[in-house]
């Protein structure tokens, strides 16, 4: 068993020409910045995030060689996160205890791009870096350019500035290549957990890569949102075992104590796993093909940087955005099917781009004391006509609905949910005072908890009328008990807030329990390709029911059982439907729990 997170003791940072590039997420000491790799796909790194909840953080801080003495000008890669019309995100660079003569993160524009921080002079040697918050509001920091060159400027487009880190840093093309697994599971949310549990019990040989620090996706300490769904109406009695191990109990959404959601015991569970090698903090952005086959994935640290190259037989998508069948060019749906197209009388009569939201939730906590809170003129209004009372969001606190581009536009929601949080907030505690003086933010989760995004398409696409007219196919599998639950804007914040809504409400209508069938788990066009989790083959009506987390980790039980028959008969998955189906329901536990007719 292996686990791969392991910090560097130095910052990379290696000269070609007159440049010298530092990403800011490889600073040997973070401070009280945190990681944000949510936007990676869309800007080629992860950044450095000063998220202070309203209290600027500690420094954070790393030391480079400098080989040539001279006067090198500086370049920042930020944004203005909330220009409206300056946002709140302020920072300096400080160079050898020196502050350049520029604040960063407040210049009006809300796209990531270079900026000048003036000139310094460094004498050969070890520099000291330091990036200073200023305000603990978002502040953010992708990399710093030093250049002996005063005519160049560094690239803005993901292609050219990729070219530039390649050529800078020596290690992107140092890629490890790892040894060929039995079966590469991307995604470390309860859905990719279990695939790899399930698989490695069955004995064979497991690659886990999650681009988070911590297991568990929305179930991890860092979103918390609870599982739910039913385990005891299974369809086979075998299924929801290794959910039950994960299973922290209730603690609800938001709780202050971030135990509750049992980071420790998910990792337990998978580290006594001998045939699972975890790769934390590791994110996937690249594949290999063969034809229709994944051959490969390509991954990237998170904070080092550092490559790998996963080879494996089999692939499991486990992602909440679809991000490996992406990559690999499965076919995908984003939005809504039209009434037309798959006769749900939940579909709209057009099809569009909505999608439900994401969240971002928080709470307080009651001090013995008063505590102050800005005003936030960049974040949305409120007023004694429309603000949200309490101290601890519930699961409404929802941004997204076509709005925005959930992949595209992740860190516009993200933030977007921010502006609600602090304008809401900073309302309450100053101008509620006697009700609020003495509560203070305790928790506001930088990343984001999403309900939706790509749906990889298999040779079944679930519908509305499968599981209201409670169709049995023979190939059903894993037991659905959630409520056709599909949200949308709230109507009364749709009044305060058109096109920026944050509250949502719900439509769910019940339904019986329905085995989902196993056709569902597998993409049509990419051969070796299953998936587990919101991403499977079902449409948005269908979406409703199956995204909740206890369902989604028994599909990934079910993964395993496929993967081991793959394997064992040297076939693909749906080798398993049209030849094995049989023996997988045998190993699944050929006793129902309930009668699904």
């Amino acid at each position: 068993m292996g686990i791969i997170s392991a910090l560097l003791l130095f910052t990379y940072a290696v000269h070609a020409t007159d440049h010298i590039l530092v990403e800011a997420e490889s600073f040997n000491e973070k401070g009280g910045w945190v990681i944000d790799q949510q936007s990676f796909d869309i800007l080629g790194s992860s950044y450095l995030l000063a998220h202070g909840m309203g209290v600027p953080v500690s420094n954070a801080v790393t030391e480079i060689n400098v080989d040539r003495t001279g006067d090198y000008h500086v370049w920042v890669r930020t944004k203005d996160w909330a220009p409206f019309p300056r946002g709140p995100g302020k920072f300096n660079l400080v160079i050898d205890g020196k502050k350049v003569d520029r604040i960063f993160g407040s210049d009006g524009s809300d796209e990531w791009r270079w900026y000048q921080g003036g000139k310094v002079r460094l004498n050969n040697g070890s520099v000291s870096l330091e990036l200073e918050d200023l305000t603990g509001f978002e502040g953010r920091c992708d990399a710093v350019l030093l250049t002996l060159d005063p005519k160049f400027s560094p690239p803005d487009s993901k292609a050219s500035l990729e070219s530039l880190r390649v050529e800078l840093l020596d290690f992107l093309s140092e890629t490890e290549d790892l040894m060929p697994f039995d079966v590469v599971v991307v995604g470390g949310g309860i859905a990719g957990i279990t695939t790899a549990v399930q698989s490695s019990r069955l004995g064979l040989k497991v690659a886990l890569i999650q681009n988070r620090p911590v297991l568990g996706g929305n179930n991890s300490s860092e979103i918390r949102v609870h599982l739910m769904g039913d385990l005891d109406k299974n369809h086979y009695p075998r299924l929801g075992r290794i959910v039950r191990e994960l299973d922290n109990g209730d603690p609800e959404n938001a709780n202050p104590d971030a135990r509750a959601y049992g980071d420790k015991r998910k990792l337990e569970v998978v580290m006594a796993e001998k045939n699972i090698s975890l790769f934390l903090s590791t994110h996937a952005h690249g594949v290999e093909m063969e034809g229709n086959r994944i051959v490969a994935v390509l991954a990237r640290n998170i904070e080092t940087n550092k490559e790998y190259r996963f080879r494996g037989t089999l692939f499991a998508d486990c992602t909440g955005d679809g991000t490996l069948g992406y990559l690999a060019g499965a076919d995908y749906r984003l939005g809504r099917e039209s009434r037309s197209e798959t006769g749900e009388t939940m579909a709209p009569e057009e099809a569009d781009d909505f999608t439900m939201g994401s969240s971002n939730l928080w709470n307080a906590a009651e001090e013995p004391f008063p505590s102050e809170f800005p005003e936030t003129p960049w974040a949305l209004p409120f007023s004694d006509e429309y603000h949200w009372e309490g101290t601890r969001s519930r699961w409404t606190w929802e941004t997204g609905f076509g709005n925005f581009n959930t992949v595209l536009d992740a860190e516009k929601i993200r933030d977007h949910n921010f502006r609600a949080i602090y304008g809401n907030w900073s309302y309450l505690k100053n101008h509620k005072k006697e009700k609020y003086a003495n509560w203070k933010l305790n928790w506001v989760a930088y990343i984001s908890g999403k309900r939706e995004s790509r749906r990889l398409l298999g040779d079944h696409i679930l519908t509305q009328q499968d599981l209201q007219d409670h169709v049995i196919y023979p190939d059903g599998v894993v037991t659905t008990t959630w409520s056709i639950d599909l949200h949308f804007p709230d109507s009364v914040n749709s009044k305060y807030f058109p096109g920026e809504e944050f509250i949502s409400w719900y439509v769910h209508p019940e339904i019986k329990p329905y085995p989902v069938p196993y056709r569902c788990l597998y993409s049509r066009n990419i051969d070796n390709l299953m998936m587990a989790g919101r991403n499977i083959s079902v449409t948005h009506v269908a979406l409703g029911t199956i995204r909740v987390m206890r369902t989604t980790g028994m599909m990934g039980e079910v993964l395993g059982h496929a993967a081991y028959l793959c394997i064992k008969h040297q076939t693909d998955p749906r080798g398993v439907y049209e030849k094995h189906l049989d023996e997988m329901k045998e190993m699944l536990g050929d006793k129902l729990l309930f009668n699904p007719e």
